[in-house]
């Protein structure tokens, strides 16, 4: 029979309902009845003892929450009854004391992938294309439609044929709201020239000029980062010319990255350029060749350590932190004691788990930086008139997750046991293996943006309700936190962790298994979902605040 309750944490004193319960009916627990006084929802908590205001909630062994007034055992836990509370944080020194998982399994093993001239080894091979204004977005919209369509990386040749057969049947007078949408699309695909280029990406963001400078500086670093990104062979760059963001400034950020940066980039500034119409075509005429060249690179093996790999979720529910993000937590953990990189992000969702991660930060300078991060951007929130307790989203907060603090204990699970090896401010680049911290938002983009900028050739994303994000550089494998929505959403599902719900496996087993999908992706053996969807959203943090 599957289990109805689950206690996360020893110290806990609420219980999660693993399925629907309803009012009256009697759950057991470890010996001990409890009786519900309201209906349950699967994924949302009820209180185990009466509790009266001013009462500390834990969850994840930690506080969550304060009860705001008298209730009783069995009753829901909501947002009337329950407000943000978190506890404070402080640097201690490091004591931690770190068992690495098992890996003997995977000692030995390798993905096949591009190794660049610096070390790195990337997980893909993509062309990309940088504007270093919004100006020319337009420019790179026209380019994107002739080199996908032409090179095979169109993603839409289903919805053309789709939509030219709805064009047909109105010409011969067909009632359109008689023709049902067909429940696949097989549409035709053009063959690639290139087999070893993975992809042709565009950089289409709304900054470069017209904000604060300083805004400008930041996507100068993020635009150079991308550029210097393991999966990306080749760059071919579009500027206008008189906007803040310089191509002088972008070179000498890519430089400051990556002294010795000799991948090939392309730069047109339209000012300077005959007409439109001649840089486009120089612009494809370029890339083109630059694609011949780096078609060349194949494949080759590679340790595990050579892997960096992002975890992030999104469209979180009140079971991701108890199936997919352990189970992701796990696959950290395995990583770090393989000798690869874990980036773990979204600092308003390690809200309350603050003490736990500066514990496990071995160098004190990194923790004092975590500790001052941490506070600044809570801060500016606040001067904002808001806080990282607005967070929680209201699909997040209707499937369970009732207060920031109970939403980032669980998000932080994602980041496995490990010691914390560095602490990176945005755009900054991985350059320690083991867990390292990004300062991002949680925004869904801008965090995936962020991890990326910092190294992530992978990016493991958790959901319980179903987010269709990607990333142009950096392919994102969607992990499912229950068997529903695999089924409902399975066009952007990569992974399921329901089984662990289910009792059926556990997250030990969840976990290597989603390290077995990761060395499979990394070799190009299996495509995320988000990769064949074309999902490369980007969206460039400007440093304001954003939760």
């Amino acid at each position: 029979m599957k289990q109805q309750v689950l206690k996360v944490h020893p110290q806990d004193n609420v219980l999660v309902a693993l399925t629907d319960l309803k009012a009256g009916q009697t759950v057991t627990y470890q010996g001990v009845d409890y009786v519900l006084v309201d209906d349950i929802d699967a994924k949302h908590k009820f209180y185990m003892t009466d509790m009266n205001a001013g009462d500390e909630v834990n969850m994840y062994g930690t506080l969550v929450g304060k009860v705001q007034f008298t209730v009783r055992a069995g009753s829901v836990m909501n947002t009337d009854n329950l407000k943000h509370a978190a506890a404070p944080y402080e640097y201690r020194p490091y004591r931690y004391s770190w068992q690495a998982p098992d890996v003997s399994k995977f000692v030995g093993r390798t993905f096949n992938g591009y190794h660049r001239a610096d070390g790195k080894v990337g997980t893909a091979n993509y062309w990309l294309f940088i504007p270093t204004v919004f100006c020319e977005n337009r420019n790179l919209d026209v380019i994107r439609e002739a080199l996908h369509n032409e090179l095979g990386y169109a993603v839409t040749a289903k919805y053309k044929s789709y939509t030219k057969h709805l064009v047909e049947a109105y010409k011969h007078g067909v009632d359109i709201s008689s023709l049902e949408a067909p429940l696949s699309f097989e549409g035709t695909t053009t063959d690639r020239p290139f087999k070893n280029i993975d992809g042709i990406k565009f950089l289409n963001h709304q900054g470069g000029c017209g904000g604060i400078r300083q805004d400008a500086a930041v996507l100068s670093k993020l635009l150079a980062a991308y550029a210097d990104h393991p999966n990306v062979a080749g760059v071919t760059v579009l500027s206008l010319g008189c906007q803040n963001l310089q191509v002088q400034d972008f070179t000498k950020d890519l430089k400051d990255r990556n002294p010795n940066f000799d991948k090939p980039m392309f730069i047109f500034e339209q000012q300077q350029s005959q007409s439109e119409e001649n840089m486009i075509a120089l612009a494809i005429k370029k890339t083109f060749e630059g694609l011949v060249e780096a078609n060349k690179i194949e494949r080759q093996p590679a340790p595990l350590s050579k892997m960096n790999v992002g975890v992030k979720c999104g469209g979180s529910d009140g079971f991701s932190g108890i199936s997919a993000n352990p189970a992701v937590g796990y696959c950290s953990d395995l990583l770090v004691g393989l000798g690869a990189t874990v980036l773990l992000a979204e600092f308003p969702e390690l809200c309350g788990a603050e003490q736990d991660l500066i514990d496990r930060t071995k160098d004190e300078v990194a923790a004092k930086k975590f500790i001052s991060l941490m506070g600044a951007y809570s801060q500016a929130a606040e001067n904002a008139g808001s806080g990282f307790h607005m967070n929680p989203s209201p699909g997040n907060i209707k499937d369970g997750l009732i207060t920031d603090a109970i939403k980032s204990n669980g998000a932080a699970k994602k980041g496995g046991t490990s010691p914390v090896e560095d602490v990176l401010d945005y755009t900054e680049p991985s350059t320690k293996h083991g867990l390292n911290l990004v300062c991002t938002p949680g925004n869904d983009v801008e965090a995936t943006t962020g991890k990326a900028a910092s190294g992530a050739t992978l990016i493991l994303f958790t959901t319980g309700l179903g987010t269709p994000t990607g990333n142009p550089v950096c392919p994102v494998i969607k992990v499912s936190t229950n068997n529903a929505l695999t089924k409902r959403m399975g066009d952007i599902i990569d992974i399921n962790t329901g089984p662990v719900i289910e009792g059926e496996k556990t997250i030990e087993e969840m976990g290597e298994d989603i390290l077995e999908y990761c060395i499979k992706a990394a070799s190009g053996e299996i495509i995320p979902k988000s990769v064949l969807l074309n999902q490369d959203d980007f969206i460039p943090w400007k440093r304001g605040v954003s939760l």
